[in-house]
């Protein structure tokens, strides 16, 4: 006992002492009930969610408030607690999920359109807009707030799932995280309102900012696994659960971060939105973010072995069954009956709808609506396998939807990974191979330059799978062109399933031209 405890006693003071004794605490606050707005259905999920990955992540320091206990005065006073308590080197994560709206700027000259923006608690009402803006967050008060922390050398990250402002071009059924604006002229609510507007977000040398969307957008409420969910907040979760550490150092770094969340964003809510990150440049590559303290002991002995692994994806809740209502047809579908809000088929239109009411195939029939249907079972368990390790792909230009005619660009970077498979999961069903690339010693880059949209339309899906698996058996299926997605699902789940294995996949939607 006395030598382990010796061994342990030099590897905590081999790291740096940064490191091996900094703290971190975290501000949880998760809104649905809104007395006075419309009510969310995902925020609290989120911030539960967010709250167990941070608690798993070794920190237990924390505060939170949702729905009704979201009050501005206890989390300002639990913001202060955490300040006054951290030190030089510590770090402060702040999550948020819930409603954002904009409002008249409080200090003039200090936005360039004129417009704050600001975090809606419950107990504010635009109807009484003046006598209860105690009950809202301001985004000049938030500078206010990171600035105490950056003065004494705390690390803050904030993680914002609401939104501003924007509008989306796909129809959607869900609900947005963008309340109503505020349109009557109020006077400054704190006296931070005021100093705030004096800080520029390109002052701050600690403070990370980890927002929803581009101003440009609003942040849709969008269904994973079955629920109501902010597509940032379910990315975060499975980021600080140790997803995103992929040099398995115990940090989550800017980079690392960055590269997780924007993959699974686009993956999870099907391209609806873009997360925005501030600054948009990490500070060194190197920049830490936040640390996941209960990796300090590995973290500190660099020969520590790597305890990372890829579970096979029926462990993360993936059961091959597909959430389904059909209407205008009494035929019995394989693999259906799945839970949570489900995908939609109207036999008589022959419109496939996906949960979030988007158009994902039309002129589906009797006759091909069982390949549609394992389409979708097949992508949930590649956005499964991405939520471990995501990969990247690219359209260009980016939109939310392309019209017929259009032209685009797909990228598929190489990667470190001895092979890769690119194929496309078409609006029919049909599984389309594009690039094989089997045992070299690094994938190369696969470009499709001038892509031009065509009937029929709906939800397309570009693939690029990177493993060091072989895949000759997959790529030589893939090639008979009579590989359908059951059987392709089959080959992946023999083959890649609960390896080190990356997935990149690309929403593509198409429509008529307008």
């Amino acid at each position: 006992m006395m030598l382990r405890a010796l061994l342990l006693s030099l590897l905590v003071s081999a790291a740096p002492l940064g490191f091996a004794y900094a703290k971190t605490y975290a501000l949880v606050v998760g809104v649905d009930a809104y007395p006075y707005e419309v009510s969310l259905d995902g925020a609290v999920k989120d911030a539960t969610d967010v709250e167990g990955a941070l608690r798993r992540a070794g920190i237990d320091q924390m505060a939170t408030f949702f729905d009704a206990a979201a009050r501005k005065d206890d989390i300002r006073a639990a913001w202060t607690g955490f300040v006054d308590a951290a030190g030089e080197g510590d770090t402060i994560i702040f999550t948020y999920a819930g409603h954002g709206a904009q409002m008249p700027e409080l200090v003039a000259g200090d936005e360039a359109d004129g417009l704050d923006e600001f975090l809606q608690l419950p107990g504010f009402d635009r109807n009484r807009a003046v006598e209860t803006d105690h009950e809202i967050i301001v985004d000049n008060e938030l500078n206010a707030w990171f600035s105490e922390a950056e003065a004494k050398g705390v690390h803050v990250l904030f993680v914002s799932d609401s939104c501003h402002s924007g509008g989306m071009s796909r129809a959607f059924s869900g609900k947005t995280r963008l309340a109503q604006a505020v349109t009557v002229k109020l006077s400054p609510p704190s006296q931070e309102a005021v100093s705030g507007a004096q800080v520029k977000e390109a002052q701050f040398r600690q403070v990370t900012v980890l927002a929803a969307s581009l101003e440009s957008q609003p942040s849709p409420e969008v269904i994973i696994g079955g629920e109501a969910r902010g597509a940032l907040s379910w990315s975060f979760a499975r980021a600080v659960e140790g997803s995103a550490d992929r040099n398995e150092d115990g940090r989550i770094s800017r980079i690392e971060l960055e590269d997780y969340v924007f993959a699974n964003v686009k993956h999870q809510s099907e391209a609806l939105q873009i997360p925005n990150f501030t600054p948009q440049v990490p500070r060194s590559e190197d920049e830490v973010v936040m640390p996941l303290t209960r990796s300090v002991a590995g973290a500190a002995d660099p020969s520590a072995q790597k305890t990372k692994t890829h579970r096979p994806v029926r462990e993360t809740g993936w059961d091959g069954k597909l959430a389904l209502t059909v209407s205008g047809s009494q035929m019995v579908l394989e693999s259906t009956g799945g839970s949570g809000v489900p995908y939609r088929w109207d036999a008589a239109s022959g419109v496939f709808y996906t949960p979030n009411g988007d158009v994902a195939g039309e002129n589906v029939n009797e006759g091909n609506i069982q390949v549609v249907v394992n389409k979708f079972i097949l992508l949930d368990f590649l956005k499964a396998m991405a939520s471990q390790n995501p990969g990247t792909v690219s359209l260009t230009p980016q939109r939310d939807i392309y019209a017929a005619g259009d032209r685009l660009a797909f990228d598929a970077p190489g990667s470190g990974y001895k092979n890769m498979i690119v194929f496309n999961l078409a609006n029919t069903g049909e599984v389309q191979l594009l690039d094989v690339q089997a045992e070299g010693t690094e994938s190369r880059e696969f470009k499709l330059t001038d892509l031009q949209v065509v009937e029929p339309f709906g939800a397309d899906h570009l693939i690029a799978i990177s493993t060091n698996e072989p895949i000759d058996a997959i790529g030589a299926a893939l090639a008979s062109k009579n590989v359908d997605a059951s059987t392709l699902l089959q080959l992946l789940m023999t083959r890649i399933d609960g390896t080190d294995t990356s997935v990149a996949i690309q929403p593509l939607y198409t429509r008529e031209k307008l």
